[in-house]
């Protein structure tokens, strides 16, 4: 479905909406992004995405397009120009086009500012009918700076083909036997009522949602730990789920061909689950 997109300053139809040939994006993937979702056109934990979103610009040394405020209002006005109670918000800020193909960069670029929206079906409750996943172990091949958030995404596509031939749904991903997180995820691991996830490094992106998993953990007294986690430790687990904005907490039942725990989504996996529904409810049924 076309929608209204905002491009450098201007709001375009999708069809109309186009960018240099030259621009660094395109050529290098040199570029950063965020995904958002709104709830009942609520942007979900905006200023958290966007503070992500200002540390990959500074990471990678784009100047930020924008103000905080300036942000916050074209999401509102992102929001407000799509279809859909329920959108997928996509924010994307390139080094910008100087014109030739180059390596090396000038200082004084201006930077390319693309933001779009798709309408989506979202999970409103938590129901014994959701569905579950399979994952398979993959080798991490993505380069050394998993946590900004870069549009260079090369080994990720390659590793999420990888998983589609496999006939799972997602790739967990490890560097010499330790596990980072999935393709397009993080990952959480349940021992013996304990949650476990791999303790953040540069391989690693710092989630929204796992962040939110933190915080509702603390909360609701649900022990947490951030670990190493072995290939091992990941056959063994009682649970084990992936999350991401737009999967949100999503259980895997099974890895490598090998049944996790009972087979079926966790009580851990359905306590935390109901939590991030009623929590989530309440935040953008307040504005947040």
């Amino acid at each position: 479905m076309p929608g209204i997109v905002y491009l450098d300053g201007q709001w375009l139809p999708s069809e109309h909406a186009t960018v240099s040939v030259f621009d660094r994006g395109f050529l290098f993937g040199d570029g950063v992004y965020e995904v958002i979702m709104a709830y009942h056109r609520q942007p979900f934990r905006l200023e958290q995405h966007l503070a992500r979103l200002f540390r990959s610009l500074e990471h990678v040394g784009i100047p930020n397009p924008l103000g905080l405020h300036e942000w916050r209002y074209l999401v509102e006005q992102l929001i407000e120009r799509n279809e859909g109670d329920q959108q997928s918000i996509y924010l994307q800020v390139t080094r910008g086009s100087s014109g030739k193909r180059q390596h090396n960069y000038p200082t004084d670029l201006k930077p390319t500012l693309l933001a779009t929206s798709q309408p989506v079906s979202v999970l409103e409750k938590v129901t014994t009918e959701i569905e579950p996943c399979s994952a398979i172990l993959l080798e991490d091949i993505r380069w050394a700076r998993g946590d900004i958030k870069s549009t260079s995404l090369l080994g990720s596509v390659l590793l999420k083909k990888a998983v589609y031939e496999s006939g799972a749904d997602e790739g967990i991903l490890h560097r010499d036997g330790v596990v980072t997180e999935g393709t397009a995820s993080n990952v959480f691991v349940v021992k013996q009522g304990e949650l476990l996830t791999p303790r953040l490094s540069d391989y690693i992106l710092t989630g929204i949602t796992r962040d939110f998993i933190f915080e509702l953990a603390e909360r609701y007294g649900i022990p947490l730990l951030e670990t190493d986690i072995s290939l091992q430790t990941m056959y063994d687990a009682d649970e084990i789920w992936l999350t991401s904005s737009t999967a949100e907490v999503r259980p895997v039942i099974e890895l490598d061909g090998r049944e996790i725990g009972t087979g079926k989504p966790g009580n851990v996996w359905k306590r935390m689950a109901q939590l991030y529904q009623k929590h989530k409810s309440e935040l953008y049924s307040c504005g947040a």
